[in-house]
């Protein structure tokens, strides 16, 4: 079998563009933004992930207002000098004839309150039980009022419109990993007694208005949506099963790509590895595969995959992208030493989040090595 024959190098029609490999690159939190904004780091951090053409960057989660903020140095797409900043990011990453997805946050309870409280912003939930599993005392959030709520919908849609007049190909609404949307599909975060809590249906209403909005705005073909089924990190918990919440939000994009406004993909956080509050990667032998069985289009997945896993798991399901963080960290032309064989470079999980170049931009290419050879 030569590499043309395998599924993880062939092209793949998502939504309005046509990747080239179903290597993509998975959105990754890195803490180097300062003030919300990216620098003159990021081009070359994203270029250089980039330069397989037709692969797919997803880009690090980005905040859709300051209000849906509350970490210092992560970046947001709410002001035109986020626009212009980001600019220079889709424009090195088109230069070398790849794709790029801005993926849309809001924290919610997730925050520091601390660095809300010094913008002078509110710490909010979908209800006011606090995020405890780090900290008992944990201050609790104030529940979204239903205009709070048709606010944050707003903004995740001037949020989409400003990242596509950035030059991004699509957008993909964060609502997996305990964040804010995140928090109205738990039942353990979400205690509601209005049309936004108490059932299956009212706890996925909010994350569906946002994707109907969005979609509206910018054109289905250009949004995405990430969840997390199994998930627990941010302390939430899918209670004795996450299927009968999930399957009922798959099936409602479903019946809109029926319809005919098919989203471009849905992300699942593969659960063979979940992390804790803590990072501790968690195996699980749970599983995603409930979501194909009413999901016809395509899907990202990621979350523990290697050269080998990815390959089989593309085979399998013709319409699967698998999206690598931590090697993609490392690797820069993960996708050409993939296809070559190549050894991968090891990555430096202290290095991750720490500001600067360092860890961030100087990870060799495979023509870059000396070897003994």
């Amino acid at each position: 079998m030569t590499i043309t024959d395998i599924n993880l190098f062939k092209p793949l029609k998502v939504g309005a563009i046509e990747v080239q490999t179903r290597v993509a690159m998975a959105p990754l939190t890195r803490f180097r933004a300062p003030n919300h904004t990216v620098t003159d780091l990021q081009p070359i951090y994203y270029g250089q992930r980039s330069s397989s053409p037709g692969t797919l960057l997803i880009s690090e989660a980005t905040f859709i207002s300051e209000a849906a903020s509350g970490y210092e140095n992560a970046p947001g797409v709410y002001k035109e000098e986020h626009i212009k900043a980001w600019s220079k990011v889709t424009d090195a990453i088109h230069a070398n004839n790849s794709f790029f997805f801005i993926q849309l946050w809001a924290l919610g309870r997730s925050a520091v309150k601390a660095d809300l409280d010094k913008r002078g912003l509110p710490y909010v939930s979908a209800s006011d039980i606090g995020e405890s599993s780090i900290n008992s005392d944990a201050p609790k959030p104030i529940p979204l009022t239903k205009d709070d709520i048709k606010q944050y919908i707003k903004d995740y849609v001037q949020a989409a419109k400003n990242a596509l007049a950035a030059g991004a190909d699509g957008v993909e609404i964060h609502s997996a990993n305990g964040y804010l949307l995140d928090q109205f599909l738990h039942e353990n975060v979400n205690q509601r007694t209005d049309e936004y809590g108490g059932s299956i249906e009212n706890r996925a209403r909010f994350t569906l208005e946002v994707v109907d909005a969005v979609s509206e705005a910018v054109g289905a073909d250009k949004v995405a949506l990430r969840l997390s089924p199994w998930g627990i990190y941010g302390n939430v918990d899918p209670g004795v099963s996450p299927i009968p919440q999930f399957s009922y939000v798959i099936a409602e994009l479903e019946k809109r790509a029926l319809a005919g406004k098919q989203l471009a993909y849905i992300s699942l956080v593969d659960p063979r590895v979940i992390f804790d509050s803590q990072h501790n990667e968690i195996y699980t032998p749970q599983s995603n595969d409930f979501a194909r069985q009413i999901w016809t289009g395509v899907i990202v997945k990621a979350s523990g995959f290697n050269y080998e896993s990815a390959k089989t798991e593309t085979e399998k399901d013709d319409k699967v992208i698998v999206a690598f963080g931590r090697h993609f960290i490392a690797n820069p032309d993960l996708v050409e030493r993939f296809k070559n064989e190549i050894p991968l470079n090891k990555y430096d999980r202290n290095s991750f989040y720490t500001p600067g170049p360092k860890g961030y931009i100087d990870y060799p290419f495979a023509n870059e090595v000396k070897t003994d050879a």
